[in-house]
């Protein structure tokens, strides 16, 4: 494969550009490999990549039912965060973050990534309290964070409604200055090129419709396109887990949601940051192409499709009005949805299983995307050494049994309150 530079891209524009070579090899399924990984998303991808170039396992296949990054990977906000109150969450988020900051460069694939900072606004003062008591557990163990004032708030994103008459008067906020943005498919499509030119295949339309074992030992996966020998079958499939762990006769505490988002018409730049609002769980940035992203709650109901109703992107635009009355006149241009995978405590399952070499990668909630440079860092760790890395500890999925639960929402088994 080519290394995209400023040369080459100099030396095909010469040519008109009708050279360029395939981005991604089109593979068959060869018929065992070491490591096989369920799910063509953000964190599989990733998690092959971190196999082949940390650890020398390039015989590696991912596998996906539909195209590479067509789920959740590409039906998200974009965000990317690490101000988590809870240790366990911060921690590999922040790992992440790092991370993305040099994700670019590693993959010579530009994911786009913006630190434009993420607001998280504050509507009285029991909020600015619990900010400030968040801020400074961040601030202790290394993340940095800061309150801000209204007045700051209002420098900051002067289209917001500041004023005490608002529908939800703004008393303050706290801001994540390495925050921001990223390209869902350009990071998709990075890791995916970056391990295919270390050896692993990414195998599209490949449907696993069962896992096969041997005394009760992962030997491989029944796919559409036929069985698949390996030793170490790793699960990264987000809404899909739940169904694929059955084939095992493994129950996951997990319940599937629709979490919906949209876009505006593009428009001049008018907000240079990540704006949330957390009384109604709204989020709002802008895209390199102007376009206003509006992210709010899930649908509220278990749904395994892509297909959600209108009223949570009714109560999404409601509140983004109420925030930003100047955008009244703005058209949504499109909606999407993706399948998010609830775990009973809020956070992710990030696990070996009760079957010997079977790997779990699921239940990131609202979460998914930000992890991702450090979801496929640790699975990759997991399923290479078969011992439970650090970050990687309290996301077992023995603490529901165990009752060591990670209580980062405070809604107990409720995956329907989280909204």
């Amino acid at each position: 494969m080519t290394r995209y530079s400023a040369f080459s891209l100099v030396r095909h524009a010469l040519s008109g550009h009708r050279h360029w070579p395939q981005a991604l090899p089109d593979v068959s399924p060869s018929e065992r490999y070491d490591v096989v990984i369920v799910g063509a998303g953000g964190h599989g991808l990733a998690a092959a990549y971190y196999l082949a170039r940390k650890h020398g396992i390039t015989n590696v296949a991912v596998i996906d039912k539909g195209w590479l990054g067509g789920g959740n990977v590409a039906r998200n906000t974009t965000i990317v965060r690490s101000n988590y109150f809870h240790p366990a969450r911060r921690a590999i988020t922040e790992h992440a973050l790092k991370l993305w900051e040099g994700l670019s460069q590693e993959l010579n694939y530009n994911v786009m990534f913006s630190q434009r900072g993420i607001i998280n606004l504050a509507h009285s003062s029991g909020q600015i309290d619990d900010m400030a008591r968040r801020g400074n557990a961040m601030s202790v163990s290394g993340v940095a964070t800061e309150l801000l004032s209204v007045e700051q708030i209002r420098e900051r994103v002067p289209l917001l409604d500041t004023s005490p008459d608002a529908r939800f008067p703004i008393k303050g906020g706290m801001i994540q200055h390495r925050a921001g943005t990223a390209r869902h498919d350009a990071v998709a499509w990075g890791y995916a090129r970056a391990a295919a030119q270390l050896g692993v295949h990414i195998i599209q339309n490949c449907e696993v419709t069962g896992i096969a074992r041997s005394n009760g030992k992962v030997v491989g996966v029944e796919t559409s396109r036929g069985k698949i020998g390996a030793a170490r079958v790793a699960l990264a499939a987000a809404g899909g887990s739940s169904r694929l762990a059955e084939m095992v006769d493994l129950r996951l505490p997990l319940e599937n949601h629709l979490l919906q988002a949209c876009v505006t018409e593009p428009v001049k730049p008018v907000l240079d940051s990540v704006v949330t609002h957390g009384v109604h769980n709204f989020y709002i940035s802008q895209t390199d192409k102007g376009e206003l992203v509006l992210g709010g709650d899930l649908d509220g109901y278990n749904n395994s499709t892509s297909v959600g109703d209108l009223p949570p992107l009714e109560a999404m635009v409601r509140t983004c009005l109420t925030l930003f009355p100047s955008l009244g006149q703005l058209r949504l241009m499109r909606s999407w949805g993706g399948v998010v995978d609830m775990s009973m405590d809020g956070s992710p399952i990030l696990s070996k299983t009760p079957v010997d070499g079977l790997y779990i990668n699921a239940g990131w909630c609202y979460g998914g995307f930000k992890a991702t440079p450090a979801a496929g860092d640790v699975l990759a760790e997991l399923i290479a050494t078969d011992r439970t890395p650090a970050l990687a500890e309290t996301f077992a999925l023995d603490r529901f049994a165990t009752g060591r639960v990670i209580a980062e929402e405070g809604h107990g088994p409720r995956p329907w309150m989280y909204h």
